[in-house]
């Protein structure tokens, strides 16, 4: 039977990887994001996996959009073996009073509201399937665990996200559903290109700080992914190994 699996932010940057590599894997994916020409961009890229790859544009931050695009998925698929919760959101660096509640609220909408209606409609489908079951892995970040100055709005979220998956995890047992959680140090995107000159350290200063290769991200994903839905990875957190997280700095 094809496994079917789902990326949200499959246009570029991590998700885009982690798709491609589940194509390369034998999966059938669907590629989502807000961005059709970006998603079709990136399913080209693929090669002669791209004939199992599926572009689907969607808004995560609009329930309606969520909403048709897991209907697309059940009409096309039946069924969904894989979702990664991978979307999300970079408000601006400011200080809490700097941030304005519009920024926030862009980032609870994409971040978290979003997460939660992919995470609820993949629930929804994976327990009524047959066979019952499926895995879902949410996106993270080191952010889930400690934050850079001035992110509020994206630490909130992150350490939201965590709750999220310590709820599905458990709500999920008795539909064979494993949720898990991938926290994501800085790796080597266009994104993160800001952080080899340097950034914002705790203590007022500008480092530069180490990075990793997308490949250590894909491989940890990919690990997570193959697994019978009997072992889950319920959080792992994959990082440049001088990263400047645990410990004091």
């Amino acid at each position: 039977m094809d496994r079917i699996a789902l990326v949200t932010g499959a246009g570029s940057g991590i998700g885009q990887a982690c798709a491609a590599a589940l194509l390369a894997d034998g999966w059938q994916v669907v590629y989502a994001g807000r961005r059709l020409d970006r998603l079709e961009a990136a399913i080209a890229a693929t090669g002669e996996h791209a004939a199992r790859a599926q572009a689907v544009a969607c808004d995560v931050a609009d329930e309606a959009s969520v909403a048709a695009l897991f209907d697309t998925v059940r009409t096309r698929h039946g069924r969904l073996d894989l979702l990664f919760n991978n979307a999300g959101a970079f408000p601006p660096a400011a200080t809490p009073d700097e941030l304005g509640a519009g920024a926030w609220r862009q980032a609870v909408d994409v971040n978290l509201n979003g997460a939660f209606y992919c995470l609820a409609a993949a629930f929804a489908l994976m327990r009524s399937q047959q066979p019952m079951g499926g895995r879902i892995i949410n996106n993270g970040s080191i952010s889930a665990h400690a934050p850079r100055p001035g992110s509020i709005a994206y630490t909130a979220t992150k350490h939201a996200i965590t709750g999220l998956t310590r709820a599905a995890a458990l709500d999920g047992r008795a539909f064979d559903i494993a949720v898990g959680q991938i926290d994501i140090g800085n790796v080597e995107t266009d994104m993160t290109e800001r952080m080899a000159r340097g950034v914002m350290q705790a203590d007022g200063s500008l480092r530069a700080e180490p990075r990793m290769a997308m490949d250590a991200v894909v491989q940890t994903f990919i690990a997570m992914a193959r697994l019978p839905l009997s072992a889950n990875v319920l959080f792992s957190t994959v990082m440049a190994t001088k990263m400047p997280f645990v410990g004091r700095g």
